[in-house]
């Protein structure tokens, strides 16, 4: 998913330049110029890059010939917020086959650890803490907390990179949200980064397999899915942080295949009071649409033929509402239209309004019950969180949370 020429762009690209070229600014930091719970006066708005809109065809303008005709409203099953409460048992029952719960225990906590070598350099932060989330056959996760100097709120933030994406989109945003006063915790896909790469071989133990994500199937059983290795260091992590910190909300923001877990752990749990997946999903129907590639399948725990059981129980435009039904609870999905992987086009604006209403009727109207919509980037051609969708979750983090200790 990544290129030598997209690393080098994206190393080199500053927020403020960025920013300046198409006519927006970051929203200030929490604490800096107009008090500590900062309520920008306007959202960030930029225009499409005209030069990337050139050198792309039609193709990403246009709706494809495949969502024509599909009726989204019949697609969604969720018509209720006792429809919600029904539903996600029923997907956390095929994430946790064992249990059919969300996992209760918590992570081993290492204090202190230092700036560790992992990370990319981070500006005002306190403490970094290590988690180590151990989950079966041999796997565990590691998961790194950021505590900022100056913590003006008890908030508290999820940022997943997903399948090793550039360190350096992961530091920008991250830096971002510490910036805002956030606590912020680090997360990666199951062999990327910092996670180990090897697992207990399903049958023998004592063999140790360095698999894909497209072998995981292997380890599948009637007592356990290996998406719990994806979501499991979530739940685990989210137990730790309501324990030590409290927070008055947890936010959640993710890249590519972070951006799925960002869509999918939100469903499962209503803990994750706001959402920003980023280049990470679509509605099977809108997949083969999509420009580059196309199909956009996507990975092992993405796909439908892969995951039956999970998605049989609900394609995405219902789990987009599992993620934003709730006592003011919001997700934004994020979507680069010329997105040089995955996830592009225009396509999603066959299922947007549909989505957006549903979850409106059942959020009450007013968003006080929950509230989804869809920001689609067409500043850049990259595989990213652009600097113009950061300044919008920061905006729109600063302007809904504003109430909030």
């Amino acid at each position: 998913m990544t290129s030598v020429n997209r690393r080098a762009m994206l190393g080199t690209l500053g927020a403020a330049a960025a920013s300046a070229s198409v006519g927006w600014t970051l929203p200030a930091a929490a604490g800096t110029g107009g008090g500590d719970r900062p309520n920008p006066a306007a959202r960030p708005v930029a225009p499409v890059n005209a030069e990337v809109a050139a050198a792309h065809s039609a193709a990403y303008k246009t709706l494809p010939q495949v969502v024509v005709g599909v009726d989204v409203e019949e697609l969604m099953t969720i018509h209720t917020a006792a429809d919600v409460e029904a539903m996600r048992p029923r997907l956390v029952a095929q994430v946790w086959k064992s249990t059919g719960v969300l996992p209760t225990g918590r992570p081993e906590v290492q204090r202190g650890v230092g700036t560790p070598a992992e990370l990319p350099a981070f500006e005002g932060v306190r403490r970094y803490d290590r988690l180590t989330v151990r989950m079966p056959f041999g796997l565990y996760s590691t998961v790194f907390v950021l505590e900022p100097r100056r913590r003006t709120h008890r908030r508290v933030a999820f940022y997943h990179n997903g399948h090793g994406e550039p360190l350096d989109v992961m530091q920008r945003t991250a830096q971002g949200l510490l910036d805002h006063g956030y606590v912020v915790l680090l997360f990666a896909m199951p062999f990327y980064h910092w996670n180990p790469t090897t697992l207990q071989d399903p049958n023998d133990p004592t063999v140790i397999q360095k698999p894909s994500h497209n072998d995981l199937g292997l380890w599948e059983s009637a007592k356990f899915s290996p998406l719990a290795f994806f979501l499991e260091p979530l739940a685990v992590a989210m137990n730790h942080v309501q324990a030590v910190y409290r927070p008055s909300s947890v936010q959640m923001v993710g890249l590519s295949g972070g951006g799925w877990a960002t869509t999918v752990y939100p469903a499962l749990d209503p803990r994750i009071t706001r959402s920003y997946p980023t280049a990470g999903s679509l509605p099977f129907f809108v997949r083969p649409g999509s420009p580059k590639p196309s199909p956009t399948r996507g990975d092992w725990e993405q796909r439908q033929d892969m995951q039956p059981g999970f998605y049989g129980v609900a394609d995405f435009p219902d789990i987009y509402a599992l993620g934003s039904v709730g006592p003011h609870r919001r997700q934004m999905q994020i979507l680069n239209r010329f997105d040089e992987c995955c996830f592009n086009g225009v396509g999603h604006r066959s299922y947007e309004a549909a989505v957006r209403q549903r979850i409106a009727v059942i959020g009450g109207g007013d968003g006080a019950g929950g509230h989804w919509e869809l920001l689609e980037d067409a500043t850049h051609g990259e595989h990213q969180i652009s600097p113009f969708a950061l300044s919008v979750i920061l905006w729109d983090l600063d302007t809904n949370c504003a109430h909030l200790p």
